[in-house]
């Protein structure tokens, strides 16, 4: 949906460097995603780019576990391609969709070692080809496994940016392509990881925290409704 003004006010300009970087300040002590920790502990992208898969629709601390137990058996693309999908279930179980990711996880690890030779793409387009990733999870993996300037739009994001009505969209694919266009480059790595903290923690989508918020008397709040307090 597009986003109306609501009760408070429209802000027509959203001074987004001083918003990023008081919201980065503010979850510095906020627990950490954890693709962005993964990918803090090891340097591996095939790492990053199946715990990425294992996260979506997952709280982190299954995810976490779960990619624990999977490396634990297949620390490569190879070993995951020889792996049978009922073994890759038991192991990422209880993720959300464990059924469909196992089967996924067994493809993209034959597709990575037949047509990659074993090695992660560093592009969206040959990213999108392996199964069960879509734009979101290749932007994360360029983000977080290779360093490369990319804007990860999960739901935190898209929903966030049009509270604060820094974009006016109704999907995250929208939000990306918006961002793309008006977002500082430096800010694109950063901005999943920060308001994905900030989005579990304070701005959550069910009853917000608006009135504990460092940004409460300056975001237009659009489309919100806050806590009873």
């Amino acid at each position: 949906m597009n986003i109306t003004p609501n009760h408070r006010f429209y802000r027509t300009t959203v001074d987004i460097e001083r918003f990023l970087t008081t919201i980065e300040d503010e979850v510095a002590h906020y627990r950490v995603p954890v693709v962005d920790l993964i990918g803090v502990q090891t340097a591996d992208p095939f790492r990053v780019l199946i715990a990425t898969i294992l996260s979506s629709r997952t709280k982190d601390e299954v995810t976490a576990q779960a990619a624990s137990r999977l490396f634990e058996q297949a620390p490569d693309a190879k070993s995951l391609a020889a792996m049978k999908v009922d073994t890759i279930r038991v192991l990422v179980y209880p993720v959300g969709f464990y059924k469909t990711k196992a089967l996924h996880l067994q493809q993209t690890g034959r597709m990575l070692v037949e047509e990659f030779a074993g090695t992660v793409p560093q592009t969206i387009e040959e990213l999108v080809r392996l199964p069960g990733v879509g734009r979101k999870t290749a932007n994360l993996v360029l983000s977080v496994a290779f360093d490369i300037p990319a804007i990860c739009v999960d739901t935190h994001v898209h929903r966030i940016m049009n509270i604060w009505g820094y974009v006016n969209t109704d999907t995250p694919l929208k939000t990306e392509m918006a961002l793309r266009k008006k977002l500082p480059v430096k800010y694109w790595k950063m901005v999943n990881r920060i308001l994905v903290a900030f989005g579990q923690g304070k701005c959550k989508p069910v009853a917000p925290h608006c009135d504990d918020c460092v940004l409460h008397d300056e975001c237009a709040q659009l489309g919100v409704s806050p806590r009873k307090i």
